[in-house]
């Protein structure tokens, strides 16, 4: 037998043993074949305590094993103590029926319930919880809604890990949980190449399933615009022609049907989902579907910005934001703010611009860059949003109570510091090792490394408590941590898969289980056991106990060859990187230059 499917194997021929007496018959025989069956199982103990420990991701911060088992079958009924926590039951119902072909009724009242789902009073943090499974019945309570849902997350994460049928045996356990982090993303980057709305609801489950909870959707960028704007349908009908790599391919684009449908999928979830509109860099494709609004062209990066001083820009945005607002509930519009020099030295020299600069008593274009940012930025306050943006944006006036920023460039912890000393709250996501673009083993060939290192699942387990200071991590600016997954090299499903199962496993535990109960050995042991969910739901994951199991996916016409030519720009240059257009943000300030993104590819 693959030595990956023998845990849940142990586990279930251990509890076998257990309920039939079969331990207790061979020791009153005290026979030697007896001994030496004993003997036998005493070798695979280690093991099978190891699969009866509690196979969740993330770990919980506190469990212990009780004795006795639950049953769970068609006659369960789940049941609670408040109306509000029926779209949770029924969640629950919905889940069971789907993937574990299990039919359990709802009653909204509690008499009759084997999983009670309780709503109570008290001043826990949001998401916290507690399970109990004994023989009896399975209790899930909570503070809020929330915590109600990730309850049932835990158990279903036990419940799938059980050899199917239509009677399961849960061992009895008790839980206490409650999240590290309120801020548990992941990003997906969508306008370099598209995947469309199922895949995205495959992503939403399993970030659901391993309780992160924000999506940071980037749907705009210079390969393409793929977010219905119906004041302005050019926006779509020409910036979403093409992607990466083929600047012809077929529009593709998400309608505001599609997004409110993925946006209420999400919610069900508890997943916020955060649209992100580059501005004023990254505005390509925006530009060839209005080329009024270009900041101008240079030889590398033509029509890289929106042009900061033609004053019909920003009436253009601010629609465009108003519309994207009404579609996404959370409050939050990310506006990145980065790289915008690889476009700026367009600006330069123009009449326009040099009148701008003087009638605002700005020394620099980057004053007028921060100038565009800040009154976008009021555009999105003025829509009671927060304003979310990339670390360079740090260097804008913004009002620090209405301000969340992503630190990624980790070769420029200034920017940190900057962002904390003006008081701005801070999500972690450093390229090293939170960018799943980064190769996961030193053998890949598609994919990035920075300066010879790459992103394993090892590293982002480990982050932020190996990388980062404790005098950060103890700050309560720190929102959080999110993965970036940029898509300049991916291009299929398959590889999308590849760069994403198991690191996000490793990102969940790394943002919701406390630095003193994470344990690498035991996250190892539960993750192989994941590897079977993986497997029944036909994800091609990299497994790093056995590269060869799954090869490298590589989408061939979008190959990149790592090492030596990204090595010899970082060591000549002094790179920084985060993306674009070929590899989400690279910064070379050498000689007051900054290098682009997709440089040295």
């Amino acid at each position: 037998m693959d030595t990956k499917y023998t845990s849940l194997a142990e586990r279930f021929l251990w509890f076998s043993f257990i309920r039939n007496g079969i331990i207790k018959q061979l020791f009153a025989r005290n026979s030697r074949s007896s001994m030496k069956f004993v003997l036998l199982l005493s070798l695979c103990l280690p093991r099978i305590l190891s699969a009866q420990s509690i196979d969740i991701i993330p770990l919980p911060n506190s469990f212990k094993l009780v004795e006795g088992a639950f049953h769970l079958n068609g006659n369960t009924i789940i049941g609670m103590n408040s109306d509000q926590l029926l779209p949770q039951a029924h969640y629950l119902q919905t889940e069971l029926q789907k993937a574990d072909g299990l039919l359990v009724a709802v009653d909204p009242n509690e008499v009759k319930a084997l999983i009670d789902l309780q709503m109570v009073k008290g001043d826990s943090i949001a998401g916290a919880y507690s399970l109990k499974i004994e023989p009896q019945h399975i209790t899930i309570k909570a503070t809020d809604n929330e915590g109600i849902f990730y309850g049932i997350v835990s158990l279903l994460q036990l419940i799938r890990q059980q050899p199917p049928g239509n009677d399961l045996i849960l061992q009895g356990c008790e839980i206490a949980d409650a999240p590290r982090y309120q801020w548990r993303g992941f990003m997906l980057d969508e306008a370099r190449h598209f995947f469309g709305k199922e895949k995205v609801k495959q992503l939403l489950d399993w970030m659901a399933f391993y309780k992160l909870n924000k999506l940071h959707w980037h749907l705009t960028d210079a390969s393409g615009w793929r977010i219905e704007i119906k004041k302005y349908p050019k926006l779509t009908s020409v910036g979403a022609v093409g992607n990466h790599t083929d600047s012809l391919a077929e529009a593709k684009y998400y309608t505001q049907e599609d997004i409110k449908e993925i946006v209420a999928y999400a919610r069900e979830r508890f997943i916020t989902v955060i649209p992100e509109v580059d501005m004023p860099g990254h505005a390509t494709a925006a530009n060839k579907a209005y080329p009024e609004f270009s900041g101008g062209v240079t030889p590398k990066y033509p029509n890289f910005t929106f042009d900061p001083a033609n004053e019909n820009v920003y009436p253009f945005l601010a629609d465009v934001l108003k519309e994207i607002n009404t579609l996404f509930p959370g409050n939050m519009i990310h506006l990145g703010g980065d790289e915008v020099a690889y476009g700026m030295q367009a600006w330069a020299g123009r009449p326009a611009i040099t009148e701008m600069l003087t009638k605002n008593n700005f020394t620099s274009l980057a004053d007028l860059e921060h100038y565009f940012f800040k009154r976008l930025a009021d555009t999105v306050m003025k829509l009671d949003d927060k304003v979310l943006c990339w670390d360079e944006a740090t260097e804008t006036d913004l009002p620090p109570g209405k301000t969340i920023v992503f630190w990624w460039r980790q070769n420029i912890p200034a920017s940190l510091q900057l962002a904390l000393q003006k008081k701005y709250q801070v999500v972690l996501c450093p390229r090293l090792p939170l960018y799943f673009d980064f190769v996961q083993d030193k053998d890949h060939l598609s994919g990035r490394k920075w300066n010879g290192s790459f992103n394993s699942e090892s590293e982002v387990y480990n982050f932020p408590d190996k990388q980062m200071p404790a005098e950060v991590l103890k700050s309560n600016q720190i929102l959080g941590m999110q993965a970036n997954l940029w898509t300049e090299t991916l291009g299929s499903d398959k590889r999308l898969d590849f760069m994403i199962y198991p690191r996000i496993a490793a990102l969940a535990e790394a943002a919701w289980t406390d630095s003193v109960s994470k344990n690498e050995a035991s996250f190892n042991e539960r993750l192989k056991t994941h590897f079977l969910l993986y497997d029944k739901a036909g994800i091609y994951y990299y497994n790093p106990f056995n590269p060869s199991f799954h090869p490298e996916a590589i989408d061939f016409a979008l190959r990149i060859i790592v090492p030596r030519i990204r090595e010899r720009h970082h060591h000549e240059h002094g790179g920084h990187h985060h993306s674009s257009e070929g590899s989400r943000k690279e910064h070379h300030h050498s000689k007051g230059k900054r290098r682009h993104r997709g440089e040295g590819q």
